[in-house]
């Protein structure tokens, strides 16, 4: 059973799940940015518009999943080179309808890191903001072999050659191309692209009826009868300065829409009916407009990464007064955020609940920890398929058993990685006839027998800094390029700021002179500036194990006396 034909079902793919809801509130606001305002209904006409087009230029599914191994995707990739705006979630529902697979690319990046990441995944097409024309053009990509896109951002930008407007792309569907759209799979592909331990991005696959389930917090066997009544019971609020236009919860994804969490909250608040909102993030981060947003537009639910978000939205609270009276739920994740913040949080917003999320892209939610002014919580519960594995990933561990071995998720996990059967094999075992996701964190079982997980920390090494991953090998490679540096290791330490800083650690060829800024500037070259060190300590020797490997424990206890390079 498929779950498109609005019977009692056992999967859904995303844009079934839509119509259910589309169909049950179609003139509650789906989607606001700025001011523009769109209903379910008009967001259901405009999504099946452009998959129209995009099935017009060829593009949909070419095998199914059946014919497919685990790592393989058998449906045109598109990728979404957009700042956050209402046509990424368009663009995103829209390439589903047709049988497509869109996927988030950084625009942070620098133009070959664009080329590259296209290169990887195999884009027919790029759906782009037009400022952001020139780096797609910059990268070197054979740009006559995409179908171009190109969304007016008023910023005076003129389109690449052979784009396509993307209110142009609505227009041309005829009746004739809406009707003969064809009707999306559970198994058709949710595709996320995140870093990899060697710093190369990694696209996760994921069938649709499994990450609704397992990111998105859908029902396990739901029905449309189901789907309907969440919806419905979601409530018909009034749009802001008394609209008629009916709401139900508002969510307020804060983070940018081109990350996989940003993306699920999204869908997940739109799995419920609610009203997802979004601000214009080609900006950078500032509090005082995330807190007018969300009062202007009375959000209920809002999600945040780490101390990045929290430290400026404490400051900007303690600074001028916002009616949140609204907020009630506030989702953090991504990165750490502190005790201390949380607590600040709680005291200036009392009705808050903190809710911290453990979960990565290879695991969709995989824990949750709820906090309130009273009671505060570091405990996490499990979401369902939760366990431990032994140290040789051979078998899972039994509660009362006392290994530490490696916090694993069985049931709806992804498929593997794109293109990877290797890494697929790795992360995505199956064991004991069942698929496992093995995202790389070590863990145990509580000892005191109540069969909760206790996680240690990731094993491979990652920093997450202001809400963004950056995988250390990546910028070692990067800064070892230089031709006066000899060797260099990259590490994290706790950022005010960011939560934590990238920090390198190098070792000078003799008689060179090298400051901090020329460093992360050089790094900088190649490299996305969010992922360059911001500070840098000068080394006569790099630290190493005798058999050459790097040691890391000295790096982080050197990377306390690095000097800002900012």
């Amino acid at each position: 059973m498929t779950g498109n034909d609005g019977l009692a079902t056992a999967e859904w793919s995303l844009p079934a799940v839509l119509d259910v809801i589309t169909a049950t509130v179609p003139d509650r606001e789906m989607l606001v940015w700025t001011d523009v305002h769109r209903t379910y209904a008009e967001v259901r006409e405009r999504t099946r518009r452009l998959a129209a087009f995009l099935r017009r230029r060829g593009l949909g599914a070419r095998r199914e999943r059946a014919e497919l191994e685990r790592w393989e995707c058998g449906q045109s990739p598109v990728a979404i080179l957009l700042s956050n705006c209402p046509e990424y979630p368009e663009t995103m529902i829209g390439a589903y309808r047709a049988r497509a697979v869109p996927f988030n690319v950084n625009h942070h990046y620098t133009p070959h890191e664009v080329a590259a990441l296209l290169d990887q995944i195999g884009a027919e097409a790029v759906v782009y903001h037009r400022r952001l024309g020139p780096l797609l053009a910059a990268g070197g990509t054979d740009l006559g072999r995409l179908l171009l896109v190109d969304v007016d951002d008023g910023s005076g930008v003129a389109p690449l050659p052979g784009s396509t407007p993307y209110e142009t792309a609505l227009a041309e569907a005829t009746e004739a191309d809406l009707a003969a759209l064809p009707v999306p799979s559970p198994d058709d592909l949710f595709l996320v692209c995140t870093g990899g331990t060697t710093g190369k991005p990694k696209g996760v696959l994921w069938r649709q009826a499994d990450v609704y389930v397992a990111a998105m917090g859908g029902l396990e066997g739901a029905t449309a009868e189901r789907i309907a009544a969440v919806a419905a019971a979601a409530g018909a609020g009034r749009g802001p300065g008394g609209s008629g236009v009916g709401r139900g919860g508002v969510w307020f994804a804060a983070p940018p829409l081109m990350h996989g969490a940003a993306q699920w909250t999204a869908f997940a608040g739109l799995a419920l009916g609610a009203t997802l909102v979004l601000h214009d993030d080609s900006r950078p981060f500032d509090a005082r407009e995330i807190l007018t947003v969300a009062a202007r537009e009375g959000v209920t639910m809002m999600t945040i990464v780490g101390d990045a978000y929290a430290r400026p939205l404490v400051e900007e609270l303690r600074r001028a007064s916002y009616d949140l009276s609204a907020l009630t739920s506030l989702s953090t994740g991504g990165a750490t955020t502190s005790a201390a913040h949380k607590q600040a949080l709680l005291e200036l917003l009392p009705h808050l609940t903190i809710i911290d999320g453990y979960g990565a892209s290879e695991t969709g939610g995989m824990a949750f920890g709820a906090s309130t002014k009273n009671a505060a919580t570091r405990q996490f519960t499990l979401s369902a398929g939760g366990a431990v594995l032994s140290m040789d990933r051979r078998r899972f561990l039994r509660p009362d058993e006392d290994e530490t071995g490696w916090t694993a998720r069985v049931g709806r996990v992804p498929l593997g990685y794109l293109n990877d059967p290797a890494k697929t094999a790795a992360t995505f075992p199956v064991i004991d006839g069942q698929r496992v996701t093995v995202p790389g964190d070590r863990a145990h079982y509580d000892p005191d027998g109540s069969g909760r997980i206790v996680m240690l920390g990731r094993d491979s090494m990652v920093v997450n800094t202001g809400g963004e991953k950056v995988f250390v090998e990546e910028v070692e490679e990067a800064l070892r390029r230089h031709p006066d540096i000899l060797d260099a290791l990259v590490v994290g330490r706790p950022s005010e700021r960011f939560g934590e800083e990238v920090v390198a650690l190098v070792a000078v060829r003799e008689g060179a002179v090298l400051s901090p800024g020329d460093v992360r500037a050089f790094a900088a070259s190649s490299l996305a500036r969010f992922k360059a060190p911001r500070a840098v300590l000068l080394c006569e020797k790099i630290g190493r194990h005798p058999t050459g490997k790097a040691d890391y424990t000295w790096a982080r206890r050197a990377a306390v006396d690095a000097v800002a390079a900012v």
